[in-house]
């Protein structure tokens, strides 16, 4: 599959999947798994075509696996990332003891007089690792780093989940459990 079809194939079902699947009249269950024949069938109708071999290759080789199919390959969702309300079914998990946030540099004044929100998603996105952090933040401008004191925010009661991707997620992250990196 050309690199550029991959690409688009990719952010077409990142819309489809996280944020609008009425665009092609499919609706997620309460998961966010919808049947890939079902996806496949609506996307074409609305003129977006791709093969399942496609669709597996997409899956396969997405750099951040946003995608992920059920254990019997009949249906497919987005790992994270979701707009729309959906309940992955992420256990509580004790996250490591500092996570990070990359974030464009305009917004960090923001962000550390009121914390981190999850704004139009479901969950803050947290990394593991900085050079992850600094990759996200790099899409909106030049990155900055933040450093989140999880075990901290663990130790009150608050929970982290971690996706199929290993992306962690939170409900929020208060400014005092936030740290910018130099």
């Amino acid at each position: 599959m050309e690199e550029k079809r991959a690409v688009r194939v990719s952010k077409f079902l990142s819309m489809v999947l996280r944020h609008k699947p009425e665009t092609v009249g499919v609706v997620l269950d309460e998961g966010g798994w919808v049947d890939v024949g079902v996806l496949m069938a609506a996307c074409a109708a609305k003129g977006r075509r791709f093969s399942r071999a496609e669709l597996d290759h997409v899956v396969a080789t997405n750099s951040k696996k946003r995608f992920a199919f059920s254990e019997d390959g009949l249906r497919i969702r987005a790992n994270q990332g979701h707009t729309v309300a959906v309940e992955l079914g992420l256990a509580a998990t004790a996250p490591p003891g500092v996570l990070y946030h990359g974030t464009a540099a305009a917004t960090v004044p923001v962000i550390l007089r009121e914390g981190l929100k999850p704004m139009t998603r479901r969950d803050v996105h947290l990394s593991a690792d900085v050079e992850t952090a600094i990759r996200v933040g790099s899409r909106h401008g030049r990155p900055v780093v933040l450093e989140v004191d999880a075990a901290g925010l663990a130790a009150t009661g608050h929970e982290f989940r971690v996706s199929a991707n290993g992306v962690w997620l939170t409900d929020a992250v208060p400014p005092e459990r936030l740290r910018p990196l130099p």
